[in-house]
């Protein structure tokens, strides 16, 4: 196993060099001087040469990416435009808001997806079933934005139970900084008033993100469960009166895991994905915030590090997916 994992591990600097080479390109192809857009739109022809010359812009661009290579090689991603700071700083700035967000809209996903389809395949055909495939599929077809639109609408501005937008209240402190995510440092350090604000906070955005995930977890569910459900050692477990609890969740969902295991895994990415839109219906100071503003500045070394990071990010759960494969199947070697 540790070999497999080392040898995975050893394929992503050829797949961040690859991606850097993409994202080089396809941000110098677009139409538009980010020297105009950082200088201002009153400056002059020398002001705009100075900010070329600033961030290297004046130069050939098969020298400015072997520039580049040579600072990531080192751990440098380079300095913002935008905000005149080192990329790498930016990115422990935002990161954390972002993944707060997702590891909430994940397990919100898990949690209901799981147990709404377990209840659709015990139920097949019956009132649970459509109650069930009915909720999991409106989260197909009703698009994230209006959601989170909706969602603001009737329980912030209409019902004032939660709050519109950001992370805390105006006028809350962050607690004090450890992890970056205001739920764990406000738990770390005992502030129970940040921890609520905080957790009030991620309600609607967690929401809003999970549903896009929730419908294909809950079908997969539903189809590993009916397969399971129709195995000979189930009818046996029935048999020998195990408990109905039981014969679900340790002899059922148990051996249905490795499907719903895959899909949750590829839902990571889509999460990753959506958070973009859900960052800036909700004024969340995440990474899909600070990529937005990234790409509308045409900012390319935050576009870049923004972007070498979720393909870290990517890699990373992929392969703690197929570990997590051969931990619940005993079968399955590498």
């Amino acid at each position: 196993m540790a070999r497999y994992i080392v040898r995975r591990l050893a394929l992503l600097p050829p797949l961040l060099l690859g991606v850097s080479f993409l994202l080089f390109l396809l941000t110098h192809l677009v139409p538009a001087d980010p020297a105009k857009l950082v200088a201002g739109e009153h400056a002059g022809p020398e002001q705009i040469a100075a900010v070329r010359r600033a961030f290297g812009l004046d130069r050939p661009l098969p020298q400015q990416y072997l520039i580049y290579l040579a600072h990531l090689a080192r751990g440098d991603l380079g300095t913002s435009m935008r905000t005149n700071s080192s990329v790498l700083d930016d990115l422990r700035t935002y990161f954390p808001a972002t993944l707060e967000l997702t590891a909430a809209a994940m397990l919100a996903t898990v949690l209901l997806g799981v147990p709404l389809g377990m209840v659709a395949a015990i139920g097949r055909g019956g009132l649970s079933d459509l109650v069930a495939q009915f909720a999991s599929l409106s989260g197909l077809s009703l698009p994230i934005f209006v959601f989170g639109i909706l969602t603001q609408l009737v329980f912030s501005r209409w019902l004032g139970w939660l709050p519109l937008a950001g992370r805390l209240a105006t006028g809350d402190s962050p607690p004090a900084h450890i992890t970056g995510l205001y739920v764990v440092d406000s738990l770390l350090t005992g502030n129970l008033a940040t921890l609520t604000s905080a957790l009030v906070h991620l309600v609607l955005p967690t929401v809003t993100l999970a549903l896009a995930s929730l419908a294909p977890t809950a079908r997969m569910t539903r189809s590993a469960m009916l397969e399971i459900l129709s195995h000979d050692y189930m009818r046996t477990a029935w048999a020998k009166g195990v408990a109905p609890v039981h014969v679900y969740v340790r002899h059922g969902l148990r051996n249905a895991l490795i499907p719903v295991l895959t899909i949750v895994g590829l839902q990571v990415s889509a999460l990753l994905g959506g958070v973009f839109i859900v960052e800036l219906i909700f004024a969340w100071p995440g990474l899909g915030l600070y990529s937005v503003e990234g790409i509308v500045s045409l900012d390319y070394s935050a576009i870049m590090g923004s972007a070498l990071l979720l393909t870290v990010i990517y890699v990373i759960v992929n392969l703690a997916v197929d570990v997590l494969y051969a931990v619940l199947d005993p079968r399955i070697r590498y």
